[in-house]
């Protein structure tokens, strides 16, 4: 007659009940880890959900990554460059309310480069560039539609103005200004369609005028007027440049 060893068989039945447990939180454990690695689905329209990444071509590295809410990217995406220091290049915040995206450029070492709004995939609005590894800004740009309207300036290190002029359709348009660092006019002209057009007046560093005439299509037309230290020297139509006439104080 077979004696069951009642003590015996309920050690075993602890040690199977203690090895399903375990077995069901590697389980656990196991879809934990699976769902925090889990990218790139799909919702049930095919449209982008959740976190997605992308990936260089060539070398597999990551290119992006960031959230999609059925098709449409929400909050901070992060871009990096194509090294084993998955540098962040760019970074882009997205506001659904307006389909814009506000986007910094960096270059490897965490500097800012430029930053601007994108809507639409399109420059809006105020973007503005850095001076390389600086703080500095070293231009501001005004966008509408992804063109290039109203003022630009050009700053120095310093943040005096080195260059000012205002565009229209991404055309040069009206008044151009250029100055030294110590704030002296070196070239006012004037712009139309993008080409110079219009009276031009040229200075040298201490703000002497060295020329000025006009411009008409992008070519110096009439007579322009040369000068040395302030004075004038000679005169020549530019119209007819054989015609040149040395002046009375040559």
């Amino acid at each position: 007659m077979f004696l069951v060893n009642v003590p015996k068989l309920k050690e075993i039945m602890k040690d199977i009940k203690f090895c399903f447990l375990k077995i069901i939180m590697l389980l656990c454990f196991s879809q934990s880890i699976f769902s925090q690695t889990d990218f790139n689905k799909l919702d049930q329209k095919g449209k982008k959900h959740g976190l997605w990444k992308g990936f260089y071509e060539e070398s597999k590295r990551p290119k992006y990554e960031g959230t999609f809410v059925h098709g449409k990217e929400v909050g901070v995406f992060n871009f990096y460059d194509d090294t084993k220091a998955k540098s962040i290049i760019a970074t882009r915040e997205f506001n659904a309310k307006d389909n814009s995206a506000y986007t910094i450029f960096y270059d490897q070492d965490k500097n800012k480069v430029s930053e601007g709004k994108v809507v639409n995939k399109l420059f809006e609005g105020l973007w503005k560039y850095y001076h390389h590894v600086s703080k500095n800004i070293m231009a501001t740009e005004n966008y509408k539609l992804g063109k290039l309207q109203g003022l630009r300036s050009v700053y120095y290190t310093n943040g005096k103005i080195a260059e000012q002029i205002n565009y229209k359709n991404n055309f040069k348009e009206g008044v151009y200004k250029k100055y030294t660092e110590n704030g002296i006019v070196l070239e006012e002209s004037t712009f139309k369609n993008n080409e110079y057009n219009g009276l031009a007046v040229f200075k040298d560093t201490d703000g002497n005028v060295v020329s000025k005439g006009q411009f008409v299509n992008g070519k110096k037309s009439g007579v322009w007027q040369f000068f040395e230290k302030g004075k004038p020297v000679k005169t020549i139509n530019m119209s007819n440049p054989e015609n040149a006439t040395k002046s009375k104080n040559n």
